[in-house]
C-alpha cells in the first residue's frame, strides 16, 4: 500500500466535511410534517437505523427546530475529526508504515477523549458549584407604611379598579379601544384588529363600574378584609418588600360570597393535618377564578416596567396604552420601592443596583414626578455616586438609547445581519435560548435602525435627563469610551475577554468608512429579515410575544416600521395586549416577568388538591381546573386553531422561524401566548391525569358538563415532551439546546448568568419525566419503547448533576429545597428506590439544613451564590424559615419515604402553626428567580405547595403526625 501523507489525510477530512456540510444542507430542508421528531432508538445504531427505515421520525439534513445535523452525517463529521487525528498521529512519524496499527491507536486515542469528555468532565447542564463571589449587600428601606385605598375608586365612587379574566377581559380590552365583540370578544376575529387567541387564563386590570355589587353584612365585610390582608396593614418594604395580592384576594372572596360560598371559620384554627389541609383548599378554593385558573402577583423585577414607560413616551404617550390612573400606580409603585440609599434594585429584594435605579429614576421623569422632591434627589445621589449612567448595565443602555439620553457609540452593536448567517454556523442567533434570542432579535433591528425618540433633541425633558443622570456634560462624553463600563455593582457575569474582543471588532465594523456600502447593504438585508421574523412572533403569540422585555421592543420596532403611525393595527394590536402584563397590588401597578403564571400555577393546585384526596369534595374546583386545563392546550381547540398562530405550526414555518412543535403542549401562562414549555407541558399533562382518575371527572365528561380531552390530544402532548428531551437525558425549557456551552462566553448582558443556550435543567427534566410515567400508566401501549427510554436516559441526567453534598440546585425558584424535591421525585418515578445512595444522600442534606423550629428556609442568595443561604430566610422568614421552602423539603423527604419521622412531624407541624386561622399561609420572602441573580412573585405558592406537603405527608406517615411526643 502507497504510503499516506499527512497532507493528503488533512484533504481528505476537509473534503469530507465540505462535501458533509452541502448535501446535509440541500438534500432536505424540512420534510413537511417531521421537523422536530426525535427518532426512537436507545443507541446510536437504532438512531440510525429509525432514520433509515421508520417514516414517521427524524428528518434528513439540518434540523433548526432540534438546532443539529441527522446522525448520519453527525457521523461523518466525526469521520472528519477522526482523519485530523489520524494526520496528527501520522506527522510524529507514529507506526507511519502500519496503516492499520495506527488506524486502531486513533480510534482508542478519540475514544479515550469521548470517555473523558461524556463522563469524566460535567456536562455543559450541570450549573456548577458556589460562586467565589458571593453576594454580601442587603436592601434597606425607611420604615414607613403606605396605603393605595383612596386609588382604587374614583373620585365620585363609580369606578374601581378589579382584575377582569377570560372573555371579560377580551370585553374590556376591546371597549376601550372602541370595538365591539366581533373583533374578538371569544378570541376570533373578521378584521385586521381585534382579539385573537383563547380568552381563556387572561387576567387584566381594569378601572371600571362593573365590579360586582355584593351586599354583605359587617361581619362578613370584616372577615374578608381580614383574611385577604393575612395580618398586614399596608405596605411597608422595611417590613417585606413582598405583597400579599390583598386587593386580587379580597376581590375574589366577595365575588365568592357572591355566588353562594361560605367562608371558612376564622374562629378556630386547624389543629390536625387532615383539617389544616382541608382549611388550606377551602381557602384557597375562593381565588380560583371564573374561568378556572388561580391569578396572582408574578411581579417582583424592576427593570421591565420602565421599559414599557420609555416606549409609551416616545410613542407620544397614547392614553390607550397607558391613562392616568395605570400611571399614577406605576408612580407610586416606583416610589415605595426606592431603597433608603436612594436606589432600586434589580428585583424587589435586591440590593441597590445601577441597572434597577437608573431605569426607575428616569421613568418617574417621563411619568413626570418634580426632580427636585427629596426621593428623586436621592436617587440622582445614587446614580452620581457610582460614576452616573455611563456605569449601568448593557439593557439599561440601550432603553437610554431609544430615548435619546445616550448615544449609540455607547452600546455595543447588535448586528441585525447575524441572522442572515447559515443556520449551521457554530454562533448562529437562531441557536440561542429563545427568550435571549426573542430579546437579541429586536435589539438588532432597533439598533441597526439606529432608532431614536424623534423628539428628544427638542423634548426639554429629555435635555434635563441628559444633566441629571451623567456627572460629565452630555456633549463631552467619548461615547465610544464608554461601552465597556459597568459598575461593580451590576456586574453578576462580567463580560469575558472573547466577547470584548468580538465587540471592538464590531465596533470597528460599524464606524470603518470604507466597509460602509457592504454593511449598509447587508444591513438592509438583515433588518428585513428581523421585521419579517417579529411579525411572526407577534401573530404566534396573538401579539403578546414571548416575554416582556422583547413585547415592549416588538411594540417599538413595529412602531417604526408602521413610520410612527400610532393608529396602524399592529401597532393598536400591541397596545391591546399591554394589560396582559400589568398587575395591581398594594404596592401600585407594575409589570409582570410574563403574562402570568396561571397554567404552572393550576397545575400544581389540582395535583395538591389530589393528594390531598379532596377533588371530591371540592368538585366545582376539580370541574373548573379540567375546562381550564383543557381550553389552555396549545393550539388544540377550535378558538386557537382559527387563530393566525396555527398558520406558522408548519414544518416550514417552524423551521423558517426557529421554532420547536407547539401543537399539544401547556403554557406556563395561557393558550394564546401560545409558547410550549417542557415543565409545564409535563405538569399540564399530569393535571390532567390525576383528574380521569377522579369518577367526579369522568361523570361529568359523560354527562356533557365538561368537554373532552380525547387521547389524541394527550399523545400530542407526549410528543411535545419526547422531542424535547436533550441528548444528556436531561429536558430544556422551550426548545432543545441547540448551542454550546463555550456560548457563555459571548453572554454580553454582564446582570443574568446562564442566558445563551437552552440548558437541561432538573425541573423542567422531573416534570417531564414524571409527566410521561404518568400519561404511561394510563395509556401502557402508546410509543412503549421510546417512553421507557427516556425515562431511563432522563434517570442518568439527575445522577450526573447531582451535587457532591446531595443536593440539587433549583434554577427556576429557592432554591436547594426546590431543587431537592425535582430530583428525588424525578428519580423515585422513574424507578429508583428509596435506599438509593443519591436519594439518601439527598435526604440527608435536606435534614442537615433543618432549622430548630422544625422549618427551613432560602432567600434567592442561594440561587445567586450558588449555595445555600447561610442564614436560611432570614429577612422575610419565621426565625429563618419559610413556608413554601418547608413544603418543598417536605414533599421530598416523603417522597423518598424518609424514615426520621420526627423531622418530618417537626417540619409538618411547623406548617400547622403558620396556617392562619382562615386556611391561608403569610406572604414570606421571594420564592421564584430566573437567569440565576433576579428573584420573581409567586404569591400561589405561599398556598399550593404547603397543602400538598400536608396531603402527601398524611398519605404516607398517618396519624402518627398529629400524636403528641411521650
Amino acid at each position: 500500500m502507497e504510503k499516506l501523507s499527512p497532507d493528503a489525510v488533512i484533504k481528505a477530512a476537509a473534503g469530507l466535511f465540505l462535501l458533509s456540510l452541502i448535501t446535509a444542507h440541500g438534500l432536505t430542508p424540512y420534510p413537511i410534517h417531521k421537523l422536530g421528531k426525535r427518532p426512537m432508538g436507545k443507541g446510536i445504531w437504532s438512531y440510525l437505523r429509525s432514520q433509515l427505515f421508520t417514516s414517521t421520525s427524524g428528518i434528513w439534513g439540518y434540523d433548526n427546530s432540534l438546532g443539529c445535523f441527522c446522525p448520519i452525517w453527525r457521523l461523518s463529521f466525526h469521520m472528519c475529526i477522526f482523519l485530523v487525528l489520524y494526520s496528527t498521529l501520522l506527522s510524529v512519524n507514529l507506526y507511519e508504515d502500519d496503516f492499520w496499527k495506527l488506524g486502531i491507536v486513533t480510534v482508542i486515542f478519540y475514544a479515550g477523549i469521548f470517555i473523558i469528555v461524556e463522563k469524566v468532565a460535567l456536562g455543559v447542564s450541570h450549573p456548577g458549584g458556589p460562586r467565589e463571589h458571593k453576594i454580601r449587600r442587603m436592601p434597606q428601606w425607611e420604615d414607613s407604611k403606605t396605603s393605595i385605598d383612596d386609588m382604587l375608586v374614583s373620585l365620585d365612587g363609580k369606578k374601581k379598579w378589579r382584575c377582569a379574566v377570560a372573555t371579560d377581559s377580551h370585553r374590556a380590552t376591546l371597549s376601550s379601544f372602541g370595538l365591539q365583540a366581533k373583533d374578538g370578544e371569544n378570541g376570533m376575529k373578521s378584521n385586521e384588529l381585534g382579539m385573537t387567541g383563547e380568552p381563556f387564563g387572561r387576567q387584566m386590570w381594569v378601572k371600571d363600574s362593573n365590579s360586582v355589587a355584593v351586599n354583605l353584612s359587617m361581619e362578613q365585610e370584616k372577615i374578608i378584609r381580614d383574611m385577604a390582608r393575612a395580618g398586614r396593614d399596608g405596605f411597608n418594604p422595611s417590613k417585606n418588600p413582598n405583597t400579599g395580592d390583598i386587593i386580587f384576594r379580597e376581590q375574589m372572596m366577595r365575588n365568592y360570597v357572591a355566588t353562594g360560598g361560605t367562608l371558612p371559620d376564622v374562629n378556630v384554627k386547624a389543629r390536625t393535618v387532615k383539617e389544616a389541609a382541608r382549611k388550606g383548599v377551602h381557602f384557597y378554593s375562593m381565588l380560583q377564578t371564573e374561568d378556572g385558573h388561580w391569578a396572582g402577583d408574578y411581579g417582583g423585577p424592576h427593570f421591565l416596567m420602565p421599559g414599557l414607560i420609555i416606549a409609551w413616551y416616545i410613542m407620544g404617550k397614547p392614553s390607550k396604552m397607558l391613562n392616568q390612573d395605570q400611571c399614577d400606580l406605576m408612580a407610586h409603585y416606583l416610589k415605595v420601592h426606592q431603597q433608603s440609599d436612594g436606589g432600586w434594585g434589580t428585583h424587589i429584594e435586591s440590593p441597590s443596583t445601577m441597572f434597577g435605579t437608573v431605569l426607575c429614576y428616569v421613568s418617574l421623569r417621563l411619568l413626570g414626578v418634580d426632580p427636585n422632591t427629596p426621593d428623586m434627589l436621592k436617587g440622582r445621589a445614587f446614580i452620581q455616586h457610582e460614576g452616573g449612567a455611563i456605569m449601568t448595565s448593557s439593557w439599561a443602555k440601550f432603553w437610554l438609547c431609544l430615548l435619546g439620553c445616550m448615544e449609540w457609540e455607547g452600546h455595543n452593536s447588535v448586528p441585525p445581519e447575524m441572522w442572515l448567517l447559515p443556520n449551521w454556523f457554530p454562533f448562529h442567533p437562531g441557536r440561542l435560548w429563545c427568550h435571549c434570542r426573542m430579546v437579541y432579535l429586536p435589539m438588532g433591528y432597533l439598533y441597526g435602525a439606529r432608532f431614536v425618540y424623534k423628539d428628544a433633541a427638542n423634548d426639554p425633558l429629555i435635555q434635563k435627563l441628559r444633566e441629571e443622570i451623567y456627572r460629565d456634560t452630555y456633549e463631552s462624553i467619548e461615547w465610544d469610551k464608554t461601552r465597556h463600563l459597568v459598575a461593580d455593582i451590576d456586574n453578576y457575569s462580567p463580560v469575558p475577554f472573547v466577547m470584548k474582543f468580538a465587540q471592538n471588532m464590531l465596533a470597528m465594523y460599524e464606524s470603518l468608512s470604507f466597509i460602509q456600502p457592504l454593511k449598509q447593504y447587508i444591513r438592509k438585508l438583515g433588518l428585513n429579515f428581523c421585521k419579517d421574523y417579529m411579525a411572526a412572533e407577534d401573530l404566534q403569540t396573538n401579539f403578546i410575544d414571548i416575554g416582556p422585555v422583547n413585547k415592549v421592543l416588538n411594540l417599538i420596532s413595529a412602531f417604526h416600521a408602521a413610520n410612527f403611525d400610532i393608529d396602524h393595527s399592529t401597532v393598536q394590536n400591541h397596545m391591546m395586549r399591554i394589560p396582559d402584563y400589568l398587575w395591581v397590588a398594594e404596592d401600585g401597578m407594575k409589570m409582570q416577568g410574563y403574562n402570568g403564571s396561571q397554567c404552572w400555577d393550576t397545575s400544581f393546585a389540582i395535583q395538591a388538591i389530589s393528594e390531598c384526596h379532596l377533588l371530591e369534595e371540592f368538585p366545582d374546583v376539580s370541574k373548573k381546573v379540567w375546562s381550564f386545563l383543557e381550553r389552555t392546550q396549545i393550539l388544540s381547540t377550535e378558538v386557537s386553531q382559527s387563530s393566525p398562530a396555527f398558520e406558522y405550526e408548519s414544518a416550514e414555518n417552524r423551521n423558517k422561524y426557529y421554532r420547536h412543535v407547539s401543537k399539544g403542549g401547556w403554557p406556563f401562562s395561557t393558550s394564546a401566548h401560545g409558547w410550549p414549555i417542557s415543565d409545564c407541558t409535563g405538569e399540564g399533562l399530569k393535571g390532567v391525569c390525576v383528574l380521569l382518575k377522579s369518577p367526579l371527572i369522568l361523570q361529568s365528561i359523560k354527562r356533557g358538563e365538561v368537554l373532552d380531552i380525547n387521547e389524541s390530544r394527550l399523545e400530542d402532548a407526549v410528543n411535545v415532551i419526547l422531542t424535547l428531551q436533550n441528548e444528556d437525558g436531561g429536558w430544556a425549557t422551550y426548545e432543545n439546546n441547540r448551542g454550546f456551552g463555550w456560548y457563555e462566553q459571548l453572554n454580553p448582558s454582564e446582570v443574568f448568568g446562564d442566558i445563551m443556550i437552552d440548558y437541561s435543567y432538573a425541573e423542567c427534566s422531573m416534570a417531564s419525566l414524571t409527566a410521561l410515567c404518568a400519561f404511561h400508566e394510563i395509556y401502557p401501549h402508546h410509543r412503549t419503547e421510546e417512553i421507557k427510554h427516556a425515562i431511563e436516559h432522563g434517570r442518568d441526567f439527575f445522577k450526573s448533576i447531582q451535587r457532591p453534598d446531595g443536593s440539587w440546585y433549583g434554577s427556576w425558584a429557592c432554591c436547594f429545597c426546590y431543587g431537592c424535591w425535582f430530583g428525588i421525585e424525578g428519580l423515585i418515578r422513574s424507578g429508583d428506590t428509596a435506599s438509593s445512595p443519591a436519594i439518601k444522600k439527598c435526604c440527608d442534606f435536606l435534614l442537615s439544613k433543618q432549622r430548630e423550629n422544625g422549618g427551613w428556609g432560602e432567600d434567592f442568595t442561594s440561587c445567586y451564590d450558588k449555595d445555600y443561604a447561610e442564614n436560611g430566610m432570614a429577612s422575610y422568614g419565621d426565625q429563618g424559615s419559610g413556608v413554601v421552602n418547608t413544603a418543598w423539603a417536605l414533599l421530598a423527604l416523603s417522597e423518598a419515604k424518609c424514615d426520621n419521622v420526627k423531622a418530618v412531624k417537626r417540619g409538618v407541624q411547623y406548617l400547622i402553626n403558620r396556617q392562619l386561622p382562615c386556611g391561608d399561609w403569610p406572604q414570606e420572602g421571594i420564592s421564584g428567580v430566573f437567569n440565576r441573580s433576579c428573584g420573581i412573585t409567586y404569591t400561589a405558592y405561599r398556598n399550593i405547595f404547603p397543602i400538598w406537603a400536608l396531603g402527601r405527608c398524611y398519605e404516607l406517615y398517618g396519624d402518627i403526625l398529629d400524636q403528641d411526643e411521650k
